[in-house]
Formats: structure tokens, C-alpha cells, sequence
């Protein structure tokens, strides 16, 4: 059985799947260990929590209009803006019966030294973001008779755990078996559906060959400073030696993004739709479109606006 997440579970695991942890090196010097990002969490403030909780409100409702059962779901974490990247946590959302919504993804269990999966309401899920006073969240509505494959592998236990990796990377390589991060999971479980993959312990490896036939191109992350490749010394969380030595050469490594999968979804389903939701503390905006919304949430002319205050 999955667990869910509880209030003994949220201070435990590492908040956010942060695919390059290096920038929280940047951020915080070489004295950095593995409960540096355990306990990164913070208490929120009750007017926080309110705004975030109606956050939540629009995007389980956006959930809610989606025609199908499935829905990727990609939430703004650990900042990375010197990257270029918005989104760091991906999860795969689907319907209850009674039409509630949970969001199924990798957590890295802090306590026991290894990921492990997690389910997760709407609601616990928009407010799991590192930044209460700006969040952004992403849907990509798969069409609807594209999902049940995707649910159910999602809802398959045995496929699940075998598309688990023992050991975790936030900057996992996307072709190797060693390590995985929370977006590689998703991706692989994408790939065990889309290719109808038979479950195996060998799941995990004949995922990655689906993936590269089909082809899945995740672009490569610029890491953009020497200093920041000798990340893995200082961060237990961040490793190198499942890159290629090229990738780390050219300091440009292939890591499963929210970025990716989305570009994946779109490329394997056309008819996918994209909804961007993001708040900055005083009001919500609604984005359509596969083109981003603009930086500190900034509403377009077509763009729907619900206030906050």
C-alpha cells in the first residue's frame, strides 16, 4: 500500500524533488549535508495557509474539469531562476471514484535514507511549495481516452515499486539505473503505460529503452559554473558519477525536469491542454497555453485573475 502523507511524514521528507540540488549549494556554502534539505521546511503563517489552501481551491477545480482521469501535475520548489527553470517536482494526479484527486510522486524519505512514494492530496500538495508569497503550478490534461493505460499503472502496486530505484539523485542522470529523482519515476511510469511494458524486475531498464526509442530528449540543464560540477562532494543528495563524462565536460547534464515530461506528454499526445496557476499572495491567475506565464505571475491580457485579498 502507498502511504500518504501525514504531519509525522511532511518534516521528514525532503520537501521538493529540487532536480538540481546544486543550487541550494549555491545558496548555502560546502557545509551542507543531507538534513540541510531534510529540515528546510518552514511554519507558514495562518494568512499563508489561507491563501495557499484557496490556491489549492483553483487548481482542484481546474483538476476537476479535466475530461480525464489522469493529469500530469509539476510544482515550483527550490528556486532555481539561475538555471532557467520554473518547475523542479513532478507528480501524476488521478481520479478517485468519488471524484477526488490525489497526486501519486517520489519523496526522499529522510529517516530511512532512501525515496520512497508518497500520495498526496491537492491541497498538501500546492502548499508544499518553498515560496508561500509566489507558487507556481502547472497542468497538462492528458485527453481522456489516453489515461486509463496511465491509471493503471499509476494504481498498479507492483509496477510502482519496481519502477523505484533504491537510491536517490536529485540530479539523477535520465539513462542510468543507479539513482533516480522524483521526476524520473514519473517519467518511467509514463513510459511503463504508454509502452505497455509488463511489469518485471528489469521494469525499470526496459522503461529507459522505451524511452530512448521514443524518442524522450530531456534538455540538458547548463550548470554554468566549474564550482557548481564539485556539487556532489558537499551535497550528499547531488552525485556525478552516473553522468556521462561528456555531459560533465561540457557541464550541460540530462536530468528529468517537469520541462521534459511536459514536452514528452505534448509530443506523444497532441491533444493534450496546459494550465499554469500561480499566485503571488494577492491574487491567482489562470494561464492556457503551452507558453509560459509571465515572471512574478504577471496576467495576460487573456489570462483569468481571482483575487486574494
Amino acid at each position: 500500500m502507498i502511504p500518504r502523507f501525514t504531519p509525522r511524514w511532511t518534516s521528514r521528507l525532503l520537501a521538493g524533488c529540487a532536480a538540481l540540488a546544486l543550487a541550494g549549494a549555491a545558496h548555502a556554502g560546502t557545509s551542507l549535508a543531507s538534513s540541510r534539505f531534510c529540515d528546510r521546511g518552514q511554519e507558514l503563517t495562518a494568512a499563508e495557509q489561507d491563501r495557499l489552501l484557496r490556491f489549492a481551491a483553483v487548481v482542484r477545480d481546474e483538476l476537476a474539469a479535466s475530461e480525464g482521469g489522469v493529469a500530469l501535475i509539476s510544482r515550483s520548489g527550490l528556486d532555481l531562476a539561475r538555471f532557467g527553470i520554473r518547475y523542479s517536482h513532478a507528480a501524476l494526479a488521478w481520479r478517485h471514484d468519488d471524484g477526488a484527486w490525489s497526486a501519486r510522486q517520489l519523496y526522499y524519505a529522510c529517516d530511512e535514507g532512501r525515496p520512497r512514494i508518497f500520495d498526496q492530496g491537492t491541497a498538501g500538495f500546492v502548499m508544499g511549495t518553498d515560496n508561500p508569497a509566489l507558487g507556481y503550478i502547472s497542468l497538462v490534461k492528458l485527453p481522456a481516452e489516453s489515461t486509463p493505460p496511465l491509471r493503471r499503472a499509476l494504481l498498479d502496486p507492483a509496477r510502482v515499486q519496481h519502477l523505484l530505484a533504491g537510491r536517490y539523485s536529485a540530479n539523477a542522470y535520465a539513462f542510468d539505473l543507479k539513482y533516480q529523482n522524483c521526476n524520473q519515476w514519473v517519467v518511467e511510469l509514463m513510459a511503463a503505460a504508454w509502452g505497455e511494458l509488463a511489469d518485471g524486475a528489469d521494469l525499470r531498464a526496459r522503461a529507459q529503452d522505451w524511452l530512448r526509442a521514443a524518442p524522450y530528449a530531456p534538455a540538458p540543464v547548463d550548470v554554468g559554473a566549474r564550482w557548481l560540477m564539485l556539487g556532489s562532494i558537499f551535497v550528499p543528495l547531488v552525485h556525478m558519477d552516473d553522468h556521462p563524462p561528456e555531459a560533465i565536460r561540457s557541464m550541460r547534464l540530462e536530468v528529468s525536469l517537469p520541462a521534459s515530461l511536459e514536452a514528452f506528454a505534448r509530443q506523444r499526445l497532441p491533444a493534450s491542454e496546459r494550465v499554469e496557476i500561480c499566485h503571488d499572495g494577492k491574487r491567482v491567475v489562470v494561464h492556457r497555453g503551452w507558453e509560459p506565464v509571465a515572471d512574478g505571475c504577471m496576467p495576460g491580457a487573456d489570462d483569468r485573475v481571482i483575487a486574494l485579498d
